[in-house]
């Protein structure tokens, strides 16, 4: 007996209006995203890599910007370990660093701490603090901090009631460098906004937790609030570092960009401004930023290696 087959099921119409377009294939998918980066492209070729690459070429060649360079080897190289002004700078900016950057990630954090409460004005507070990280390295700040540290001005008005008499602090080659650090500790906004953020991802619990145990405030900070915002503290940290490192506008206007009395708030990167574009020494002014980019990317070797041992992921208990 023949098996009956069920009829063909009708077909309807198509409209025009259902028809769906092709996708798009991924050759045409790479083309337009090749096109809408191209920009990019053009710009980090043009504008970052390809002067990299000039300027490392033109650190091993004599180059007096109005000259063609000439090949000379590592003689420019060579010639820092000769230069007294250049093992100057290097003191001063070691110093400048150590000093200036843990000041301000400290003010910072305390700061930070201070804001982290309910209270009806803390938003305006926090944007008092904020301020003058908006007005970053500008020169009118710079030429503000020079009149308030230099002789006769408020700082040195305000040393002379303690019966201190040092004269203006930018001209006193003992004391120049310390409106320069003051300056930059003063702009801690940046960073305590981001310690604010770390602040508010603390579990609320351990806090509880802690109190429970009878914990006071030091001990805390000490074992829930710091170890919290290592991860926190370590961006802040390495950001800071490589600021404090190109940090030139302000060195140049409150020292007059001659790098003070007795080279005494001669920054590394003062120096090579004054190398480039004073004397016209392209090259060596090249070599120096090149030996600076080696010792920034060394430094911030340094502290991502040392970080596995006292930064602290939350996830890494959960692995």
């Amino acid at each position: 007996m023949a098996q009956a087959t069920a009829p063909p099921r009708p077909v309807s119409p198509q409209r025009d209006g259902d028809t769906k377009p092709p996708a798009p294939s991924r050759r045409s998918q790479g083309l337009a995203a090749h096109v809408f980066l191209a920009p990019w492209l053009i710009g980090m070729i043009a504008l970052t890599l390809g002067p990299m690459l000039a300027s490392l070429y033109l650190s091993f060649t004599d180059y007096g910007l109005f000259t063609s360079p000439k090949w000379v080897g590592l003689a420019n190289y060579r010639y820092m370990l000769e230069d007294d002004r250049f093992l100057s700078s290097i003191g001063v900016t070691l110093q400048y660093v150590l000093v200036g950057a843990p000041l301000k990630l400290a003010a910072a954090l305390a700061v930070a701490l201070l804001l982290n409460r309910a209270s009806r004005a803390v938003g305006l507070y926090r944007a008092a603090f904020y301020a003058p990280s908006l007005l970053g390295a500008s020169v009118s700040v710079a030429l503000v901090w020079r009149s308030l540290f230099a002789t006769d001005g408020a700082a040195d008005r305000g040393l002379s009631l303690f019966g201190l008499d040092v004269g203006g602090l930018t001209d006193n080659p003992d004391y120049a460098l310390y409106p320069l650090i003051t300056l930059t500790v003063w702009q801690f906004g940046a960073p305590m906004v981001i310690f604010l953020a770390g602040l508010k991802q603390i579990p609320s619990d351990l806090y509880e937790a802690a109190a429970l145990d009878g914990a006071g405030k030091v001990r805390t900070f000490l074992s829930i609030t710091l170890p919290m915002l290592t991860p926190v503290l370590f961006f802040n940290l390495v950001m800071e570092i490589i600021h404090s490192f190109q940090s030139f506008t302000s060195a140049f206007v409150i020292s007059g960009g001659s790098g003070g009395p007795s080279d005494s708030t001669l920054l590394y990167s003062l120096y090579l401004y004054e190398q480039a574009f004073t004397n016209f020494h392209m090259g060596y002014a090249s070599a120096m930023a090149w030996v600076l980019l080696a010792v920034v990317a060394s430094v911030t070797y340094v502290v991502f290696r040392t970080s596995r041992k006292w930064v602290y992921y939350a996830q890494e208990d959960d692995s």
